[in-house]
């Protein structure tokens, strides 16, 4: 199983990877609030098992699970790792992280396993000379599935979504985001929501966060990632980290390694 000895060295530091189509968290983690993802995630136990609990029912040990968008969770990793694959609408759905769960039951619309795919993640998180295949492994882990369960989103829906993620969206109004894509601002909430699974306003919430997380890890204090992905100040930053995530950004980019080779245009 390839499972740490019970008198382990220290746990590596927390890693992040974002890029256009997906985002990657690994590191050590203690009991999270409840919290909603605005886009679907695969969490995977690197060693062992961790506790979980969805819509505030009865807490679960497992090892995997995957949580669609919107789903509120919270778990209970007790300062051991934790990897969280973060998978963007334009990519795929849920459907495509399925098939990284085993031993598997539906528990309030998310999916918990009792093993699942494990070891790669386990592999980037170890080693320290991998940033290079973060990207590559990421894709090769949902590629195939992501083919079957791509969603064709709305033309509209997309550009929108692509606009957030080069950065182009960052502050423009749904008026003029709903004006582009021919569209009343209601009914282009409404079709947003409808095919990605949450409002507009909440997922361009979510690439702004990546950004400022994207900015932190690559050297930036708090408050300049904060200024840079269109946040008002650090404190509004970390609200909204805190909101997303379940957690202080003080847990969550704690001894982060910076992993992202892109440059400073961020989704």
């Amino acid at each position: 199983m390839n499972e740490r000895a019970a008198t382990h060295s220290p746990a590596p530091p927390a890693l992040w990877h974002v890029d256009e189509g997906r985002a990657l968290f690994a590191g050590p983690l203690q009991r999270n609030a409840p919290h909603r993802h605005r886009v679907p995630v695969y969490l995977a136990a690197l060693y062992g098992s961790f506790q979980l609990r969805i819509k505030g029912a009865a807490w679960l040990s497992c090892r995997t699970a995957v949580v669609p968008t919107g789903i509120a969770y919270e778990f209970d990793m007790r300062g051991e790792p934790l990897a969280v694959i973060y998978l963007e609408p334009n990519v795929a759905g849920a459907d495509a992280l399925v098939p990284l769960v085993s031993g598997a039951r539906e528990v309030g619309g998310a999916l918990v396993g009792s093993t699942g795919e494990v070891s790669a993640l386990r592999t980037l998180y170890e080693r320290r000379d991998a940033r290079a295949d973060i990207a590559p492994a990421l894709q090769a882990l949902t590629h195939f599935s992501e083919r079957k369960a791509y969603r064709n989103l709305d033309p509209r829906v997309a550009r929108a979504v692509a606009a957030m993620q080069t950065g182009e969206a960052a502050a423009t109004p749904v008026a003029e985001m709903a004006a582009a894509a021919g569209l009343s601002a209601s009914r282009f909430q409404h079709v947003f929501t409808e095919h990605v699974g949450v409002p507009f306003r909440r997922y361009r919430a979510w690439h702004r966060l990546r950004a400022a997380i994207r900015e932190v890890v690559e050297g930036s204090s708090y408050t300049a990632a904060a200024h840079a992905a269109g946040f008002a100040d650090q404190a509004h930053f970390a609200r909204e980290f805190r909101r997303t995530f379940g957690a202080p950004a003080s847990q969550g980019l704690a001894g982060r390694r910076a992993t992202s080779p892109f440059s400073a245009t961020l989704p």
